[in-house]
Formats: structure tokens, C-alpha cells, sequence
């Protein structure tokens, strides 16, 4: 690149002159390219070391005047091609120029004026960047390409100086993490450590310090161990690289691949360390924590934050925290953990004005809602900043129109989402019916059959009567008392102030009454139902008569959820229950639906509206439990490490015991899918959904430990799995709920309880207070780091269960090894990855759906097919290769979407790689017939006929005619053979109508139908001239780089002669039967001459020829080869009594000279293309008389068996030596893996591949 020119003192300082001329110096840094020596190394370390590399490029050119001392740097170059093209740009554009000048400042003020010049015509063209990294950035960027081979697609997100530990030997280097590839290069004193790996390949990625390590960050792969430290901040690089691991595995996972953020705010100043992709992670980290915090849908992206104070009306102080803004929302959080939190969404919010500031409260700012509450924050660092873009927010705000003034609370404090939410949930158990329901059937959008559930089921289908309860009922009155208390002092709704207070009285249990409510509160659901009003009814009327796989599973299993609850004993539960499960299969097909989620959304339906138990269902299965209920449900699988590792941490005596027994694994899931649901009693599990719904994941973490501390002496005490999963389903059947006011539901779970001794009840609240005692020291930023380490793990096994799940389901269908087809499956897999990383012909989510089976998953393309056909082919092909891959690449496409999976790419292998030379030589002969071949392909073929084809108008003669006459007798005879049987065959099907239906008889029919077929040579279809000519063209490539090249092209040669002379008698051959067949009186016409010619040697081998090998049509696989050599045997014998030999097939002079033969003089030239031959080219086979002509076209009258050709190639032993040789795949496969790094050596030699130029 060319250079803004600057001094520079000492030319030769650490610089070797290449170049010179009276004006310019070529110069390269000492410690690259050839020689060098001590100092060269030592230059070389150095620059590592410090990052002199990577601000230093290895060339430069110098401007000078012979009697100045200074000297000014022009241009620069990473690469030797890219300098010499400066250099030779001055040469020929200034050289002659500068002569002219006499005064040597006038020079270097012409020369500087000129680059400058330069430049600012190569900046004016350039299209810049909306968000440029700096130039040393772009640098260090430059050179990781360079050192690994990586194209330009390939993003550097940041690179860190550190050190390799290579046993125990510490290499300082510099670590380069782009958004695919971990990659560390170092370079000491001559020696060159190069390291690559995938984030995908990465199995453990950890944090540690040891004596040997001191705070090392440590890299796992399946083959071995990495450790890294010495970093200047060790915290930042290992959250990057957990940033990018985790890219890499939600890739594995469901194709979410990396998309850079295009709409990320441009930062005040370039920054000198920190990339454009390195900022959008950073932005990315703090959005999802922001999320996470308050519960926000996905797409909300956090704007800013900033230190304030929130006044609390409730206690009367002003409480120290963090104001978040975002598109939609205030949020703010104090800095202790359980202190107060608060969400204001900005469609809430009426008024945002800047109160007067004084020494008590400074910079304040106040905020009102429409629900008619006011949020007073002080201390805020820069007020008017933060003012303007909340009206910034405020202006992009949908407006909602009020509610009518009879729907407001008396109370002042409830939102208008909280009330519309009180109002489908009506106060008295008794306020609704069925019946009611029914007759506002009407009134619904998006069912046509039932009514629709507009409120909780648990109302409409309630048991008996408040009377009935009695203290129960005053009990539940209470706690509705207690929370309308609260809602009195904190808010009602969205804007509550939620605080320890909430959780202590969400741990007391909700009344049944606000269940739903806070539901939708706690979870956030309620913010994306009214931030989506219409979409639910949208998605039932999109779903509404349409099935698919997920609509089946769904219609299987709603009557086993919860069918011993009365409001799914009839149409109308199950109607909800179906229309919500469907409507959110619709949503995300990724899910679609999975076994729990029924049981999960039968209970919200009891205290929810469908469209409520549809939003809540939404931020279950994509925000609080993540990945739980796909088809592999690795978020459950995930957290079960993660409940592992605690027991571990929180329960060591238990732990050994419980990995011993194995049960975690088997009762975690259970817990987890269903929240306990589906293994308590049903108003015991609801209190632990409340509690799910308020604190998350760990609730669910504190009360599993909590269940197994308290049974731990019985636990320890249990002899295998059976009995201690009797013992923890005893514990939990009887985990009750006396506090209930509803009528008891069976728990059909309960079928543990042993009848000798009464149960032990365990009261509910107690449970979930114990285990915030024992327990309540978790958090959930230490949960999910314990998330992100099992998901490596999980990811990872679920890749190795699929790999051996695919090589089992093949491995009878083809001759590989396990070991093989492991090994090509890792490749297989790579070369799908890299098209996901650096684009191809198709998208990747057409390439990878991880709802598809294992063994279709991944998926190839044409481009990268041809890749891998020429890095594992069992034959070189040359330049042929391209060619051959696309044949065998359409020929294993059944389903024509240009992709093909790993069962279809080894099909193509084995066909290649195993067999013997019949069922290689078959598998070559279909690459050459339609769909695997293309007409449109062959450029050559016309030319191609130029020598494999005779242009001697063949004559028609007698011989022939009576040859036609007795192919037409044998014609007619089958005729009336195949005439006479399918009259006994109609005769036997009138017989057998008159009998009884044997239905044995049909089934074995049918299971015979229903065998694949085991294909026969007779079964492929002939082969035309053109397509013969492209086998031809083939198999000479094949032979390219073979020891015994010269033989196989001239066997390949005299076949190739023979079955064109074949092909055209039988073409004579049937032309002339199609006419003697429309004059049947001349078939009675045999003449005494054209039987004594039909042995003369002019005609007898070909027709010979034909007749033996058509005999072998009737002839199965297996027998092929052997009844093949048998009719050769015959056709030799009968060539003995005619008196012909194959040698004859030359003529006299062609045998004087064999160096004379083309088959020689055109293979000496390298391998044979159909261009490469001369006119008067003579090949082995042709006549003398018959001399080698160039067709106009391609006869397509011509053609020829497979018969046939494989007959004329089992005369040749080459040949059928070459196609029965065992080749190894292993080396192939391996020479395939090492394939980057041979490229990234390459790349890297290109600078040093020139000696130094004089």
C-alpha cells in the first residue's frame, strides 16, 4: 500500500536492500524470506514478541537523492507480488520523469506531492466503512490471514499477547480470535509454533490457576489439552472466547449462525484495541444480561445506563442503582441483589420532566404513567442527555388509547394491562360457567367448533362451594387481602416495585385469584401480549385445518394431560389445549412441539385465557427455560450437569452415591421438563411454578437439593436405581398443600405409597422455605456460567451420539470400516461448517436442519462435493476431475435439491472404493448415462469421434441380410413362445379367480415388492455414441500418474477400437432386421453363400462377438464375471477355428512400428484429450484401409451394451488389474484433514518463494 512519505534516518537498520536504482530502494525486514541468519532470527522474535509485525509490513520501498542522507518511506507491502507492483509502477512512470529534474529537492517534492496524490485518489474511490477499525487493527487482522490461509470473510473480533504452553516450554505469542477459529502463532529464535482450531471442536473451555498454570485459561478439544496465560487481562479473553464458543454451539444446535449487528451505534472516537465485532459482542453480552434481569422480550436491545437514586415511597428512602434505558422500556435495579427493582415500560409512560434540583435531591427526574404513578431518580450524571433520548424513545412509542374510566381500579395502582387481566379473571370461583362461555361463542375469531376458554378453566370447572371450604376459604381470603395490601403500597402491575417483600409473599403462595396475573407479571409475558395484540387469533386462523408432524404428536397426547382434572374431561379443555399447543408449533417450527409441554400448558390454561397461557407457554420455552423442549431437549440435559456439579459443590457425601446409583440423570429430567408438575401432587407443584415464575432456574435448583438433602441417610442407604427412585417418589407423592382452597385433584403419580405405615406428608411451604435457607446463596450469574461449561459438554456428546448413530445406520450398506466412516463423517462435517462460515451456493439453513434425522442433517454442495470427490477419489482424474465429480454428484442427488447428505456421499465412496472390477466398471459406466450425465457437458465429443470412430459408409451385404433373416426367425419364435405364455398365464389367473383369496399368498407378494431390487448388468440401459466417447475420455484421465500408464492406453485403446467397430455392425444389424421384418417373404430366402461367409474374418468376430455376450443378459451379478469369461473363452476358441487372431485387428503396417500406434504417441504427451488429436492420428484396432476421418456429428443410431463393453475389457488384464487394486482411503482422509494447514503454509511461503533480486 502506498504511504503518506516520513523520514527515516537509518535505511539499513534492521533492513536488507533487495532492490536500487538513483532514486528508490526495495528493502525487506530482516528475520523474513531466505538467509538472515542470528540477527535475522533475532529481528524475527522480536517483532513477534512486541507486535512490531503487525505494525511493521516485511517490505517497503524508500525514496533517496544520492547526495541526501534522509530518507522517506512511500509504500509498503505484506506480500512480495504486492510490492513488486509499486516498485514497478515507479519504475515506469517516474524514473524517466525524476532524470529531468536537476535540484534534488524539487525530486522529493515531486515524489512526495505524487504519492500523496496517489493516495487520495485510491481514498476517493474506496468505499469507506460505517465503522472503520483502526489502522493497527487492520493490520494484525492482515497478518492472521496471512499466517493461517484465512480468506477475507473470516473476521478478527481481537487478538491478545500471550503465552503457549508446549509441554513445558512457554511460547509468547500472540492469540488471534476471529468469530470461527481460535488460532495462536508464535515465533522464537527460528522456531515456529502455528496452532488452529475450531470453536466447534472445542469440548471444555475453563479458568484456572494451578503452580504450573498461574491463571490459565484452559482449551479442550476430543484430541487434547491447550493452555494459555500470561495475559494482561485475563478476564476479558476468556468472556470473548466464551462469547464465541457459545456462537459456535447455538450454530451446532438449531443453524443460528453469526450476523454482525449493522445497526450498532458508531463509538465517539475510533478505538485503538477494540474491533467493530469485539464491540457488537460486548453489546450483545449486556442485552442478554439486561434481558434476563427484567425479563424483556428477545429483541430489546439496552440503549444505556447509569447511576442513580430511585425514591421508595414504600420505606420512604432513596435507594442507590443502575438506571437501564432501552427502545422500550426504564428499568432500574438496586445494587443489592433482593434491594428493589422496577420496570417502566415507555407505552406506560405520560410525562418525562425535569424536577428542580437542590442539595438533597440533585439533577432529579421524574416520570408518570398512566396508571397514575410517579417515579422520582436523582443523582443522574448527565440529565439532559438522558432526557432527550427517552423522547427520543417516547416519539417512536405506538400510542395506546386509554381505558374507559369505569374499568380503572378504585385503588389508582393497577396498569392498564393489570386490569384488562383482572377482568378475564373473574373474584368468585362461581362468576362464570360453561354455559356462559358457550353462549359468547360469537364473539371469538378463532374457533369455529367449541367455545373458547376466555378465562382461567379452574374457574369455569371449579368442584363444590366456598361453604363447603371454610377455614381454607378464609385462609385464601387472607392472602388476597394481604396482597391487595401490597398492591396498596408497591403498585399494581407492570410498574410494581418488586422486592424482597414480593418474594417473601410469592413464597406464602398466591391466591388463586391473581395467579394468572402475576404469572403473566413475574414471567414478562404480559409485556409481549400487549406488545402483540392480534397475534395469537393471527396464528389459530393460520394454523386452523393444517397438519403436519407436530399437529400429530399434539393430537396424540392431549388426552393425557392431566385427564383427571374435570376441565380436560371435555371438548372445550382439550379444544384450548389443542388450539394453544398448535398455535405455538406454528410459531417456532424449530420446537414445534415436544412431550411435557402439554402437561405445562394444561396448567396454565386452568389459570389463564388461551392467548395468556399461549404468551406464557412463549417465554417458558424461549426465555426462562432455554432449549428445554427442542427434539434433543439440551437445555434440560444442560442443567442436569448443572444440578450435578452442585450437588457436588452443595452435597458432597451425597454426590458419590447418587453417581454411583445414577440417578440425577434420570430423575432430573423429569423435574425439570414438567417443574415438578408431573411428579407432585397438583397444588403442591403450583406453589413451586410460583416461585419458578418469580426467582427462574435456581428455584428449581434449590428445591431439587433440597428434596435430595432430605433424603439423604435413605438415599445412602439404597442398594441400586429402582430403590432410590422409589425413595424419591415416596418423598415427593407426599409433598402436600393443606393451605388449598380448591377441591383435591387425583395425582395419578401416586402409586408408591406403601400400605404398612401412613405416609409422612411434607408441607409444601416448608420444602420451598428450607430450600431458600439451605440453598438461597445461589445466583444466576453463577448458574449460567455453570450453563455455558455443560453446554460445551452436551453439545458436544449429542455431535459424538449423532456420529455413531449415522455410522450404524450405513454401516451395513457399505464396505468402510466404523473407524473410516468416522473419520469421513469429521470430514464430511468440516467441509459443511466451512460453507456455513464462508458462504457457497446455498444457505445454510438449507444446508443443516436440525429437525431432520442424524444422517441427513448436514448437507453438501456441488462446490464443496468437488472438493472432497478430488481430495478422496481412489483415481487421479486430472483436469477430468471437475467433470467426474459433477456426474457422480447428480447421479447420487435422488431428491434433485443439488444438496446430497453423508449417506449419499459414502454411497458414491463405496462405489468407488469397493467391489470388484464388474461393480467398479458398472459403477464408471452409470457416471455416463443419464441423470449423471448431461448432454450439455460434452464440449469435446464431436471431436472425440475424430479417432475413435470409422468414417467408412459401411455397405450393406448379404452376410448381413441373412443375419437379419435369422435374428427375425429367432424373433419370431420368442414371439410366439411369449404368445403361447401368456395364454397359460391367463388361463392360470381365470383359475385362480375362481378360488379363494390366498391373503398369505398377497402379503408375501407385496413383501417382495417391497425388497430392493439388487440391480444386474442386464438392467443398465445402452449406451449411445456420445456417452461412449465421454467413458472413453474418462478412462484415459484415469490413468494419468500410473506406473503402468503406457499399458492401460493402449489396452483402453484396442477396446475402445473394438466396441466402435461393434457398435457399428450392430447397427447394420438392426437397421437391416427393421426392414426385412416389413417383408416377411423374403425371411424364406437362405442362401448357400451367406452361410459359408458368415464365417469370414471380415465379420465373424464382431458378430460373434455380440451373439456370445448377449447371452449373458439373463445372467445375474453374481454369476457375471465368471459366465463372462466363459464366452470369452468361446469367442477365443471360435476366433481359433475362423482363423482369425486379435492381432489381426491391426493392420500389417501399424504392427512393423508399435511406436508408431497412437495409443503410444499421444499418451507420451501427457494424458489424452480429445483436442490433442492430429488428423492422421492411427490407433490400435483400426483397419489399414480405414483411416481415421472427422465426423459432422454424433451417429445416433449407434449404440452399445454394458455387456458388451465389459466382455472387450476383461480381454485386457491391465486393465482389469487396474480396477481390482485395493487403495487406501485412510491416507486420502488424512491428506484431506491436513489440507488447511498445507494452505495456510502456502500461504505464508508465498512471500519467500523469490530469491533476492539484484
Amino acid at each position: 500500500m502506498w504511504l503518506s512519505p516520513e523520514e527515516v534516518l537509518l535505511a539499513n537498520a534492521l533492513w536488507v536492500t533487495e532492490r536500487a536504482n538513483p532514486f528508490f530502494l526495495l528493502q525487506h525486514r530482516k528475520g523474513h524470506g531466505k538467509g538472515g541468519g542470528l540477527t535475522g532470527l533475532l529481528v524475527g522474535t522480536l517483532d513477534v514478541v512486541l507486535d512490531s509485525s503487525a505494525r511493521v509490513a516485511p517490505y517497503r520501498i524508500l525514496h533517496q537523492t544520492q547526495d541526501s542522507q534522509v530518507y522517506w518511506t512511500v509504500a509498503c507491502g505484506s506480500t512480495r507480488k504486492e510490492i513488486t507492483e509499486h516498485w514497478e509502477w515507479l519504475e515506469t512512470n517516474l524514473l524517466q520523469t525524476l532524470s529531468i529534474f536537476e535540484n534534488e529537492e524539487d525530486i522529493t517534492t515531486f515524489v512526495k506531492g505524487k504519492i500523496q496524490g496517489i493516495i487520495a485518489e485510491e481514498n476517493k474511490n474506496k468505499e469507506k466503512n460505517e465503522d472503520e477499525n483502526s489502522d493497527k487493527f487492520k493490520e494484525a487482522e492482515l497478518k492472521m490471514r496471512k499466517l493461517f490461509g484465512m480468506p477475507e470473510v473470516e473476521k478478527l473480533v481481537n487478538y491478545y499477547s500471550c503465552s503457549y504452553w508446549k509441554g513445558r516450554v512457554p511460547r509468547q505469542g500472540w492469540l488471534y480470535l476471529t468469530v470461527n477459529h481460535l488460532c495462536f502463532y508464535s515465533f522464537l529464535l527460528g522456531k515456529e509454533v502455528t496452532l488452529l482450531m475450531r470453536w466447534v471442536d472445542i469440548t471444555q473451555l475453563e479458568k484456572n490457576a494451578t503452580i504450573l498454570f498461574p491463571e490459565s485459561i484452559k482449551v479442550s478439544s476430543r484430541d487434547s489439552d491447550y493452555y494459555f496465560s500470561m495475559f494482561l487481562n485475563i478476564n476479558e479473553t476468556f468472556k470473548l472466547m466464551e462469547q464465541l464458543a457459545n456462537i459456535a454451539m447455538r450454530h451446532l444446535l438449531d443453524n443460528e449462525g453469526f450476523s454482525e449487528d449493522k445497526s450498532l451505534p458508531k463509538p465517539c472516537k475510533t478505538l485503538k484495541h477494540v474491533s467493530t465485532l469485539k464491540r457488537d459482542l460486548d453489546a450483545r453480552a449486556k442485552n442478554e444480561r439486561y434481558r434476563a434481569t427484567f425479563r424483556l422480550p428477545k429483541d430489546e436491545r439496552l440503549d444505556g445506563h447509569t447511576d442513580c437514586t430511585l425514591w421508595t415511597p414504600f420505606n420512604k428512602t432513596h435507594i442507590a442503582g443502575q438506571m437501564f434505558v432501552s427502545n422500550n422500556y426504564i428499568c432500574f435495579a438496586s445494587k443489592e441483589d433482593d434491594g428493589c427493582r422496577l420496570i417502566i415500560p415507555l407505552r406506560e409512560v405520560t410525562i418525562v420532566e425535569k424536577a428542580d434540583s437542590s442539595s438533597v435531591l440533585p439533577r432529579p427526574l421524574s416520570i408518570s404513567t398512566r396508571s397514575k404513578m410517579t417515579f422520582l431518580f436523582a443523582n443522574l450524571k448527565d440529565r439532559d442527555f438522558l432526557v432527550q433520548r427517552i423522547s427520543d424513545f417516547l416519539q417512536k412509542t405506538p400510542v395506546k388509547t386509554s381505558p374507559s374510566n369505569s374499568k380503572e381500579k378504585q385503588d389508582g395502582f393497577g396498569t392498564a394491562e393489570c386490569e384488562e387481566v383482572v377482568e378475564n379473571l373473574p373474584q368468585s370461583p362461581l362468576a362464570s360457567s360453561p354455559a356462559s362461555i358457550s353462549n359468547n361463542k360469537q364473539n371469538t375469531p378463532y374457533d369455529n367448533s367449541v367455545p373458547t376458554a376466555n378465562q382461567g378453566l379452574l374457574k369455569i370447572f371449579s368442584r363444590g362451594s366456598p361453604e363447603d371450604l371454610g377455614p381454607k376459604m378464609a385462609k385464601e381470603k387472607m392472602k388476597e387481602e394481604s396482597w391487595n395490601i401490597h398492591f396498596f403500597e408497591y403498585g399494581r402491575g407492570v410498574c410494581m416495585y418488586r422486592t424482597l417483600k414480593t418474594r417473601e409473599l410469592v413464597m406464602k403462595g398466591i391466591p388463586e385469584s391473581l395467579r394468572g396475573e402475576l404469572w403473566l407479571l413475574f414471567s414478562g409475558a404480559l409485556n409481549e401480549m400487549v406488545s402483540h395484540p392480534g397475534y395469537y387469533a393471527d396464528l389459530i386462523e393460520q394454523s386452523a385445518g393444517k397438519c403436519n408432524l407436530a399437529t400429530d404428536e399434539i393430537e396424540r397426547d392431549l388426552h393425557r394431560s392431566m385427564p383427571e382434572h374435570p376441565a380436560f374431561q371435555n371438548e372445550m379443555g382439550i379444544a384450548a389445549l389443542r388450539r394453544v399447543l398448535t398455535a405455538y408449533a406454528f410459531r417456532n417450527p424449530n420446537i414445534g412441539y415436544c412431550q411435557a409441554m402439554n402437561i405445562v400448558t394444561s396448567v396454565l390454561l386452568l389459570y389463564c385465557s388461551e392467548e395468556q397461557a399461549f404468551w406464557l407457554l412463549v417465554a417458558l420455552c424461549e426465555r426462562m427455560l432455554p432449549d428445554y423442549y427442542n427434539t434433543r431437549v439440551v437445555g434440560a440435559l444442560v442443567d442436569q450437569g448443572v444440578f450435578e456439579d452442585l450437588t457436588r459443590e452443595y452435597i458432597p457425601q451425597l454426590y458419590e452415591k447418587m453417581q454411583e446409583l445414577g440417578v440425577i440423570s434420570t430423575i432430573s429430567l423429569s423435574w425439570f421438563l414438567t417443574i415438578f408438575l408431573s411428579v407432585m401432587p397438583f397444588h403442591s407443584a403450583v406453589v413451586v411454578v410460583d416461585c419458578f415464575f418469580f426467582d427462574g432456574i435456581k428455584l428449581i435448583f434449590q428445591v431439587s437439593l433440597a428434596v435430595l438433602e432430605a433424603n439423604m441417610e435413605k438415599l445412602l442407604n439404597c442398594a441400586d436405581e429402582g430403590e432410590a427412585m422409589t425413595v424419591l417418589g415416596r418423598y415427593l407423592d407426599n409433598v402436600v398443600n393443606h393451605q388449598t382452597a380448591s377441591s383435591p385433584v387425583p395425582h395419578l403419580h401416586a402409586l408408591l405409597t406403601s400400605g404398612d405405615e401412613p405416609p409422612l406428608e411434607i408441607d409444601i411451604f416448608e420444602l420451598i422455605k428450607s430450600s431458600f435457607e439451605n440453598f438461597g446463596s445461589l445466583k444466576a450469574d453463577v448458574i449460567e456460567q455453570m450453563r455455558f461449561k455443560q453446554r460445551l459438554k452436551v453439545i458436544q456428546s449429542l455431535e459424538d451420539t449423532a456420529k455413531r448413530s449415522v455410522v450404524r445406520s450405513i454401516l451395513s450398506e457399505s464396505c468402510f470400516t466404523i473407524e473410516d466412516l468416522e473419520e469421513l463423517y469429521v470430514v464430511f462435517k468440516a467441509k459443511h461448517l466451512m460453507s456455513c462460515y464462508w458462504g457457497g451456493t446455498s444457505t445454510a439453513a438449507e444446508r443443516h436442519d436440525a429437525s431432520l434425522p442424524y444422517l441427513e442433517q448436514y448437507r453438501i454442495d456441488l462446490e464443496q462435493f468437488r472438493e472432497l470427490f478430488v481430495a478422496l477419489a481412489p483415481w487421479s482424474c486430472g483436469s477430468h476431475a471437475p467433470v467426474l465429480a459433477g456426474r457422480l454428484f447428480r447421479l447420487l442427488d435422488d431428491n434433485k435439491d443439488s444438496l446430497i447428505n453423508f449417506k449419499e456421499f459414502i454411497t458414491g465412496l463405496s462405489g468407488l472404493y469397493h467391489g470388484d472390477f464388474i461393480e467398479k466398471f458398472k459403477f464408471i459406466y452409470k457416471l455416463h448415462l443419464p441423470p449423471a450425465y448431461c448432454s450439455e457437458e460434452a464440449e469435446s465429443a464431436l471431436e472425440a469421434t475424430d479417432f475413435f470412430t470409422d468414417s467408412v459408409t459401411p455397405v450393406v451385404t448379404p452376410i448381413l441380410s441373412d443375419l437379419d433373416f435369422l435374428q427375425c426367425e429367432s424373433q419370431g419364435a420368442d414371439a410366439n413362445k411369449e404368445e403361447a405364455g401368456n395364454k397359460e398365464v391367463k388361463d392360470k389367473k381365470d383359475e385362480k379367480a375362481s378360488t379363494v383369496k390366498d391373503y398369505k399368498y398377497y402379503l408375501r407378494m407385496w413383501a417382495k415388492e417391497k425388497e430392493p431390487k439388487k440391480e444386474s448388468i442386464k438392467d443398465l440401459p445402452k449406451m449411445n455414441q456420445e456417452q461412449f466417447i465421454e467413458l472413453c475420455k474418462t478412462l484415459y484421465n484415469l490413468f494419468s500418474d500410473d506406473p503402468q500408464e503406457q499399458e492401460l492406453y493402449h489396452s483402453i485403446a484396442t477396446v475402445a477400437s473394438l466396441l466402435l467397430k461393434m457398435g457399428e455392425v450392430g447397427k447394420k444389424f438392426t437397421n437391416t432386421s427393421a426392414k426385412r421384418t416389413e417383408n416377411n417373404d423374403m425371411s424364406n430366402v437362405v442362401s448357400t453363400q451367406s452361410k459359408e461367409q458368415l464365417t469370414s474374418p471380415d465379420s465373424g468376430q464382431a458378430i460373434l462377438i455380440q451373439c456370445q455376450v448377449k447371452t449373458s443378459s439373463d445372467g445375474e451379478t453374481a454369476g457375471d464375471k465368471h459366465a463372462l469369461k466363459g464366452q470369452l473363452e468361446n469367442m477365443r476358441l471360435a476366433e481359433g477355428e475362423i482363423g482369425i487372431s486379435p492381432s489381426q485387428l491391426a493392420s500389417d503396417e501399424e504392427m512393423k512400428d508399435d511406436t508408431s500406434m497412437s495409443s503410444y504417441s499421444v499418451v507420451s504427451s501427457g494424458s489424452l484429450q480429445c483436442e490433442d488429436i492430429a488428423d492422421d492420428t492411427v490407433l490400435v484396432g483400426c483397419d489399414t484401409a480405414t483411416a481415421i476421418q472427422k465426423y459432422s456429428s454424433i451417429d445416433v443410431d449407434w449404440s452399445i451394451s454394458f455387456e458388451q463393453v465389459l466382455a472387450s475389457m476383461l480381454t485386457e488384464p491391465p486393465l482389469v488389474d487396474y480396477f481390482e487394486k485395493k487403495q487406501d482411503i485412510r491416507s486420502r482422509i488424512e491428506a484431506c484433514k491436513q489440507q488447511r494447514a498445507i494452505e495456510r503454509q502456502l500461504s505464508s511461503s508465498s512471500d519467500y518463494e523469490l530469491s533476492v533480486l539484484g
